[in-house]
């Protein structure tokens, strides 16, 4: 029987592993598919506190594994495809097979990027669609891409694929952009990004070689179509948070992100912490914020029960 099983590796889910272990807890923590979660797709991490001079994504959720792992964490492959809170002990079966019971559960499964969801695109994930910038910008050197979507993401991408490509067309469905008033003006001032307002994608082109070759866009006022030529279109249209082992046993609200009062769920004993339970910020230090208060809250649960 654990005491607590922490589902995910990102900054929520490492920061609760800290605070637990630090308890003497013994946190048993569940790594799923995307070992550290998002922030491993991050080059720069320029705003988590006490990195003046900014830190690589992999490296900080390196370091926080480790801080766990130095207080007793233990960490599993394994990647959670059910659970079971009906009953006392909580149960959570993982991909292999295997049904761990335990008296508290912490869920820190994070969100995964969306995509446009049009059939040319589908086919073309992994060839030139993408949704993250970082993790294969590097692949299209000298090449013109096209990123999709309006907010600081869709910023931030456009920017770091100026470091590799020819030039980058960032791509908007509005007039104006809701990032962040500096990001925007970045990406302004930046001579190798142009901004196409009030545009979508209506089919990503592959010109029968089974990867992107180029974009065919619809402006949504006028309703003139157009092709442009790049190589990668980036989708940066928001995430989608990873409740799938939860349905049917955690409240969750209407796009799939589990409702919490602080960090406890409907479930007595489950807790969530980061982007699970955060549709609003998404940011590294508040995720790890959730994950000390789901920690914290954990402790007093056990505590209450011992007495």
């Amino acid at each position: 029987m654990e005491n607590v099983v922490i589902i995910g590796t990102g900054p929520a889910g490492l920061t609760a592993a800290i605070y637990t272990a630090r308890a003497n807890l013994a946190p048993l923590i569940m790594e799923g598919p995307q070992p550290g979660g998002q922030l491993t797709t991050t080059t720069d991490v320029e705003n988590y506190p006490g990195f003046p001079d900014g830190i690589d994504g992999t490296t900080l959720v390196v370091k926080m594994k480790e801080q766990a792992e130095r207080f007793g964490a233990r960490v599993v492959l394994s990647e959670v495809t059910s659970v079971d809170f009906s009953g006392k002990p909580l149960r959570v079966t993982t991909d292999d097979g295997k049904t761990i019971e335990s008296r508290t559960v912490i869920v820190a499964t994070g969100a995964r990027a969306r995509y446009l969801g049009i059939e040319s695109e589908q086919k073309l994930i992994g060839r030139g669609v993408s949704g993250c910038a970082t993790c294969d910008g590097a692949l299209y050197r000298d090449v013109p891409v096209a990123v999709v979507g309006g907010g600081d993401t869709a910023m931030e991408d456009a920017l770091f694929l100026t470091r590799f490509t020819s030039h980058v067309t960032l791509i908007h469905r509005r007039d104006e952009f809701r990032a962040s008033r500096i990001m925007v003006d970045r990406v302004k001032a930046n001579p190798k990004i142009a901004i196409r307002y009030d545009t979508v994608v209506d089919e990503v082109l592959d010109v029968s070689r089974n990867e992107v070759t180029g974009l065919r866009l619809l402006n949504v006022k006028t309703g003139v179509k157009d092709e442009i030529t790049v190589s990668a279109m980036f989708a940066a249209i928001g995430h989608e948070p990873n409740t799938k082992p939860f349905k049917g046993q955690l409240e969750m609200n209407a796009t799939g992100y589990l409702v919490t009062t602080n960090t406890r769920t409907n479930v007595e004993g489950v807790y969530a912490a980061g982007d699970v339970q955060d549709p609003t910020y998404r940011q590294a230090v508040t995720a790890a914020g959730t994950g000390c208060m789901a920690a914290l809250e954990v402790e007093r649960f056990l505590a209450h029960q011992a007495h």
